[in-house]
C-alpha cells in the first residue's frame, strides 16, 4: 500500500476525531456569525479536544470488526450495550432506547425494529457517525463495504435513510481513498448506491444549499447534507470542518461526518497539528485508558490492515 493510500486512511479515523472534537462545544449552539466562525478546539460540556459518544460508538464497532474480521452484528450490538452500561457522557435518544430495550433481553433485530415501529418517523443520525470504520477496513471492496455499512446501522437504525446513508457516506469515502477528487467520489456514489429518492434528492441539492438554509439538527438528511455542503464548498481539510461545526445544533456529529470524508480527500498531514496534538479520548468509557493521536493512527493502520506502531492500543487489539 503506497503512502498517500495509507494517510488517507489514517485521515479517515483522525479526521473523524477532530470533526467531533472541534463540533463538540458547538452542539446545541446557534450558527455562527460568518465573521466569527470558531477556529480552535475549545472547552465545552467536556474539555477541549475531547471525543464524544459520536467517535465512541465508532470505536466500539472498529474493534469488533478487528476482533471478528467481519461486520457480526451480534458482537457489535454487545460492544454497543457494554458502551452503554459505561455511562457515557452523551448518548442519543434513539440509541438510548434500542439499547434499552436489549439490556432487557430484546435481540437488537427485535429491537431495533419495535423502536423504529414506536417512532416510525425517527430517522436520526446516530449509525451514520459510527460508519467509517467499515470504510477504512472494506474500501477496496465495494459489495462488502456496501452490505456493512447498511448492516451496522441495521443493529439500531434501520429507517431506510439512515441505511442508505451510511453506505452513501462510506462509498464516497472509498473513492476517495482511491484518488477521487470530492466531486468525482460525489458522482460516482450519487449513481451507484441505493438510496430511496427522498434521501437522494436531498444529497443532489446539498452544495447547492445557503448557507442559512442548513438546519443540522439530528436528522440523518441535515447532517449529510451539512456534511456535502461543507466538503463540495471548500478545498481543504480545516476550512471544510470549520464550515460545517459552526453551523452549530448538531455540531459534533456533523463534524465527525465531514471529519471522515475531508479525511479520506486531503489525508492526515492535512489536518492542522494544532488539533491534532490536543486530541484525546478514554477508551473504553471509565477506563482510565487514555486515547490520543497515536491510538486513532493505530486504529486506522490495523483496520486497514497496515503494520501498526507499538501502541498500548495496538498491544491490547492484538491480545498481548
Amino acid at each position: 500500500m503506497n503512502i498517500e493510500t495509507t494517510h488517507r486512511l489514517r485521515g479517515i479515523a483522525v479526521g473523524a476525531a477532530i470533526g467531533d472534537a472541534l463540533g463538540m462545544p458547538l452542539e446545541f449552539e446557534n450558527a455562527s456569525p460568518p465573521g466569527r466562525m470558531i477556529r480552535e478546539m475549545r472547552a465545552g460540556r467536556l474539555p477541549a479536544g475531547s471525543i464524544t459518544d459520536d467517535t465512541e460508538m465508532a470505536l466500539a464497532l472498529a474493534e469488533s470488526l478487528l476482533a471478528r474480521q467481519q461486520l457480526d452484528p451480534d458482537d457489535v450490538s454487545a460492544r454497543f450495550l457494554d458502551w452503554f452500561k459505561r455511562h457515557p457522557a452523551d448518548i442519543g435518544i434513539h440509541t438510548t432506547n434500542v439499547l434499552v430495550s436489549i439490556a432487557h433481553g430484546a435481540a437488537w433485530e427485535t429491537a431495533a425494529v419495535k423502536v423504529q415501529q414506536h417512532y416510525p418517523e425517527s430517522a436520526g443520525n446516530g449509525s451514520v457517525m459510527r460508519c467509517w470504520p467499515v470504510a477504512v477496513l472494506c474500501w477496496q471492496d465495494e459489495v462488502t463495504l456496501d452490505n456493512w455499512s447498511r448492516l451496522q446501522s441495521r443493529v439500531t437504525h434501520v429507517h431506510e435513510e439512515c441505511i442508505a446513508g451510511c453506505a452513501f457516506i462510506n462509498s464516497m469515502i472509498a473513492q476517495m481513498v482511491k484518488g477521487a477528487s470530492p466531486k468525482d467520489a460525489y458522482s460516482y456514489s450519487c449513481k451507484n448506491v441505493q438510496m430511496p429518492a427522498s434521501l437522494l434528492q436531498v444529497i443532489r441539492l446539498a452544495p447547492h444549499r445557503k448557507r442559512d438554509e442548513l438546519r443540522n439538527t439530528g436528522w440523518v438528511r441535515h447532517t449529510i447534507e451539512s456534511a456535502l455542503w461543507g466538503l463540495l464548498n471548500t478545498d481543504t481539510f480545516e476550512e471544510a470542518l470549520i464550515q460545517v461545526i459552526n453551523l452549530g445544533e448538531d455540531a459534533d456529529t456533523a463534524g465527525t461526518v465531514v471529519g471522515a470524508l475531508a479525511g479520506a480527500a486531503y489525508g492526515f498531514d492535512a489536518i492542522p497539528d494544532a488539533w491534532k496534538n490536543i486530541l484525546w479520548g478514554e477508551w473504553p468509557v471509565r477506563s482510565r485508558t487514555i486515547w490520543r493521536l497515536a491510538e486513532f493512527t493505530a486504529l486506522a493502520d490495523q483496520l486497514a490492515g497496515i503494520q501498526a506502531e507499538d501502541t498500548p492500543q495496538a498491544r491490547m487489539v492484538n491480545g498481548e
